[in-house]
């Protein structure tokens, strides 16, 4: 299989899914459970993106390294009420500290 006919299938699906998702009757998203579930979604996919680029290599293996650290300063930060903004300054510092100091 080419990479242009991975992608068009890739494509398809995601329009198929897209419009799988205009297709659902609205009182089924009325309800609770599925209101509930929905809501969570945005939060569990961007944990896993931010797990995913802290704590793997290109080589598909755990690493501890200044990513890390920088992520648990922000979490820190966030836990204290800090801005938004202090918390991305913050965990950028520590990442840019750690690795000055060699600590990669």
């Amino acid at each position: 299989m080419t990479m242009w006919v991975a992608v068009l299938v890739a494509a398809g699906i995601a329009f198929a899914l897209k419009l799988a998702g205009y297709l659902v009757p609205a009182k089924v998203l009325q309800e609770p459970h599925v209101k509930r579930v929905t809501g969570a979604l945005p939060i569990a996919l961007l944990a896993a993106l931010v797990v995913t680029q802290t704590f793997t290599t290109g080589g598909g293996g755990l690493v501890l390294d200044a990513r890390a650290a920088a992520v648990g300063v922000a979490v820190v930060a966030l836990l204290l009420r800090a801005p938004f903004i202090v918390v991305v300054v913050l965990g950028a510092l520590t990442a840019a500290l750690l690795r000055l100091t060699g600590w990669a």
